[in-house]
């Protein structure tokens, strides 16, 4: 079986704003036809990464490689034209559009020739229910307003969208955030079947569990810093758990609480 190679890599990238130093030698590889999830409580450089990836930010210092080619991005256009999308956690979605609207946002379908060209609006009604079906998703009504649908459902078009405009990394910035279950369970699902048509996911989160549900590959930051980087066989959930709540930082307070309660007993007691 030939190796496969990341599709998406940076190496030791760093990000400073002013004397701030928001990311400091973080390196990671995206795969296709995998999840890789990107972990860690607020602060820890989440957003300044995805950023990098998408072309918000360019990298103070560090190296991108894209489809093995050693790259910037100067615009979040010029990520999305070679193949990189994002969706963000308010989705830049219109909420008194219709579906169909809302999917062709921005890149809407004509038909006629000079002054005839008009919106396509029976392409665009076929193509959503179809693209949406790819992914498992049945559209009731593509006139639906999206401000009626759920969370879940909102992603799900953000997600098909992306996949249908060509996209072969597609970041998704804390979906399941403001989720319920089973509103986030959905989203997990659709995550699975982006990673099953060979996109390269990047799924940011804060909660091991959706992670570790759908992850192949795992990378902590803390503090603008990699914690670990693991494969799914390399780390156990609890392990990622730990790691994230930095329960050895909190062990080690609970023995040095413990060594100065000590300490004001054996005082009190010399002290009798």
């Amino acid at each position: 079986m030939a190796k496969q190679h990341p599709i998406l890599e940076v190496k030791n990238i760093s990000k400073l704003f002013g004397s701030v130093i928001a990311l400091s030698n973080v390196s990671a590889k995206v795969y296709p036809g995998e999840v890789t999830c990107l972990l860690g409580d607020n602060g820890a450089g989440k957003s300044t990464l995805i950023k990098i990836l998408c072309g918000v930010h360019q990298a103070t210092d560090g190296e991108y490689y894209f489809e093995g080619q050693k790259t910037v991005f100067n615009s979040p256009r010029e990520a999305l034209d070679n193949g990189i999308a994002t969706v963000y956690q308010d989705l830049s979605l219109i909420p008194l559009m219709p579906v169909w609207r809302n999917f062709f946002l921005g890149l809407e379908p004509e038909k006629g020739w000079g002054p005839f060209r008009r919106y396509d609006v029976e392409f665009a009604t076929r193509t959503v229910r179809a693209e949406m079906s790819k992914m498992g998703i049945d559209i009731r009504d593509p006139e639906q307003s999206v401000g009626t649908m759920s969370g879940g459902e909102r992603q799900s078009i953000a997600i098909a969208r992306a996949v249908y405009f060509g996209a072969k990394v597609l970041i998704l910035d804390e979906p399941t955030a403001a989720l319920g279950v089973k509103q986030a369970g959905t989203v997990l699902k659709y995550i699975a079947q982006a990673k099953a048509r060979n996109l390269g996911v990047i799924f940011i989160t804060h909660n091991p569990h959706h992670a570790y549900a759908v992850g192949d590959r795992f990378i902590i930051l803390k503090r603008g810093k990699t914690l670990g980087s693991w494969k799914r066989d390399e780390i156990t959930r609890e392990e990622m758990i730990r790691s994230m709540s930095g329960a050895d930082e909190l062990e080690a307070l609970s023995h040095e609480l413990d060594e100065l309660a000590r300490r004001k007993v054996v005082e009190k007691l010399a002290d009798a």
